[in-house]
Formats: C-alpha cells, sequence, structure tokens
C-alpha cells in the first residue's frame, strides 16, 4: 500500500470537536517534514468526513475515551449486495488509543471494533486530501 499515516490527538477525551491532525506522508524526495491541522484549518469540503471518523470513534464501549487514532489506508472486501459478489475497496482503517477515568490507557483497532474500518468514499478522500500533494 503505502507509508501515509493521519494521526489525530484529541486534548480532551470525548470531545470531538478539539484536536489537532498531523499528516505524515512520503512525497517524490522523501519523508516530508508533518504538517499540522486544528480543527479549524479543516476545509470545509473534508469536514462531513470527518465526522465519519468521529462517529467510528463514538462507538468505544464505556468508559473508553480515544485520546489518539492513527488511520492509514488500506484495502478491505466488502460484499456488493446488488451484485451478489464480493469486490475489494480503498479504506480508512483506525487504530485507537483510548483512556478511561482510572487512568487506564488501551489500543483498539478493527478487530474490537469493526466500524474502525470505514470504507465511505468521503473517508478515503479526506486521508488522501491530506496524505499527497
Amino acid at each position: 500500500m503505502n507509508n501515509s499515516e493521519i494521526q489525530i490527538q484529541f486534548p480532551r477525551p470525548g470531545e470531538w470537536g478539539e484536536f489537532t491532525l498531523t499528516a505524515i506522508y512520503q512525497d517524490k524526495g522523501g519523508y516530508r517534514p508533518p504538517a499540522r491541522f486544528t480543527q479549524d484549518e479543516i476545509p470545509a469540503d473534508q469536514a462531513l468526513a470527518m465526522q465519519a471518523v468521529v462517529s467510528a470513534l463514538v462507538e468505544l464501549a464505556e468508559p473508553w475515551q480515544a485520546v489518539q487514532v492513527w488511520a492509514r489506508l488500506g484495502i478491505t472486501m466488502t460484499y456488493d449486495v446488488a451484485n451478489d459478489r464480493s469486490e475489494y475497496v480503498f479504506a480508512v482503517e483506525l487504530t485507537v488509543e483510548a483512556v478511561n477515568p482510572q487512568g487506564g490507557r488501551r489500543v483498539f483497532t478493527s478487530r474490537d471494533y469493526p466500524e474502525f474500518v470505514i470504507t465511505d468514499p468521503a473517508a478515503v478522500e479526506f486521508f488522501k486530501h491530506f496524505t499527497t500533494k
């Protein structure tokens, strides 16, 4: 696939409106310095895709709250009901570090929450928007 990644940090667990997004990707000259964006710097046409990521995080079981998310582009198999066949599609795959009120930390993946594989084309475009030039 590729070595691109988006990291999203939430300074206040459970409050999804404030975050820092860091895009890490390789350009033709090698890895470029990370590009950082706050919630106010996300382009309006990308805001809905960010909501798809947040809606996946809301699925975390209480009392866990996400503090950091790693998003990577992958390929997954989906089932096309209309054509009665399986197909491979691009997907944004999330790895989530979460905390609980007792100070515990845990990492969750799509193995824990299948919702962490986001096949929505808008989410894939969101990832590409920040990791390609």
